[in-house]
């Protein structure tokens, strides 16, 4: 997809997005506070943190829809508020809500958002096929948006942030409440922009996402960095492997890990079940088994697994990730 990226901008930074000391607060709440990273041009960029924690509040940020109370941030060497008009000239916006109009066509949309981008009639009628093209949507161009299914909508969305060519393409929690299919597809679509150039900064709560998308984690959480670093390197800082332990109730998980934590281990309970992470590879689960041998009931199931970003996320900010399947689930309980 390397048609759909302008290229290089003349006389600016390799880095695609520089933040440094962002902080932001309404009223007595904090959603800010002294928040840096740098994201290399080229690259993705996945921010990850619980709700509340301040990813949508820096994307707003460095899309200049809010102006920061401290610190400063660049994109492709724009200052986000003393060149605010040239940041909006270089960056694409993906939200968590389609943009798009539900009573226009998919052409239409795309050439509407052309022209507002101030691409000639001609241009922005051109610019509308590529990206219908480019995203899979030809046969569909000419149907009101209203008939389309959610991942056909997603990519309509990100194919409107596209429409001026920008090198930096901000998405915020794009995939939420997509099924799978649709999601691999707009992730295959990620990579081909990425591999033509376009910066992408990732905002989502879905650490399998980031996993494979991300070549930079920047975790926050309550507003404030947390940690920083390639998705393997932040998976080996938590243990070489992972041991799950599965028990039979609540109270036979308690007692275990009152046991496995006299005698060293960090467990970490969910429910009836039991994570231990350990640097000593799965020999280690030996110790942890013989620990509870004579002193606690046995596990019912045990496995063994390579820590995942999950592991990382609940170990920095003590909050489990939201997966689709536990957002769906919220989403039923509250109707």
């Amino acid at each position: 997809m390397d048609e759909y990226y302008q290229g290089e901008v003349p006389g600016v930074s390799d880095a695609g997005i520089e933040v440094s000391g962002l902080a932001k607060a309404y009223g007595k709440v904090v959603a800010l506070e002294s928040v840096s990273f740098t994201v290399a041009a080229g690259t993705v960029c996945g921010l990850l943190g619980p709700n509340g924690s301040g990813k949508t509040t820096t994307v707003s940020i460095l899309s200049t829809a809010l102006r920061p109370d401290e610190g400063s941030a660049r994109v492709c060497g724009f200052d986000v508020v003393a060149d605010a008009a040239a940041v909006r000239s270089v960056v694409g916006l993906a939200g968590q809500f389609a943009a798009v109009d539900a009573n226009l066509s998919g052409r239409e949309n795309l050439a509407l958002i052309g022209r507002l981008s101030r691409l000639g009639r001609r241009s922005a009628r051109e610019r509308a096929g590529e990206l219908l093209e480019g995203f899979g949507l030809t046969e569909a161009a000419d149907r009101l948006v209203r008939t389309y299914s959610g991942g056909m909508r997603r990519r309509l969305d990100v194919a409107a942030a596209l429409a001026h060519r920008p090198p930096v393409l901000f998405m915020d929690e794009p995939t939420a409440g997509l099924d799978p299919e649709s999601r691999f597809a707009l992730w295959e679509i990620l990579r081909q922009l990425v591999a033509g150039g376009t910066t992408v900064l990732l905002t989502t709560q879905y650490l399998e996402e980031a996993d494979a998308l991300a070549d930079q984690v920047v975790i926050i959480d309550a507003g404030r960095v947390v940690e920083v670093g390639t998705p393997t390197a932040l998976k080996a800082r938590v243990g070489a492997v992972v041991f799950s332990l599965g028990f039979t109730d609540d109270d036979a998980a308690a007692q275990a890990a009152g046991v496995l934590a006299g005698a060293g281990h960090r467990p970490e309970r969910d429910g009836t079940a039991l994570r231990v992470r350990a640097a000593g590879g799965s020999a280690a689960l030996v110790g942890v088994l013989r620990a509870l041998e004579g002193s606690a009931p046995e596990p019912t199931s045990v496995g063994v697994r390579e820590p995942s970003l999950d592991d990382v996320f609940l170990a920095l900010t003590g909050k489990a990730p939201v997966t689709p399947a536990g957002r769906d689930e919220r989403k039923r309980g509250a109707a």
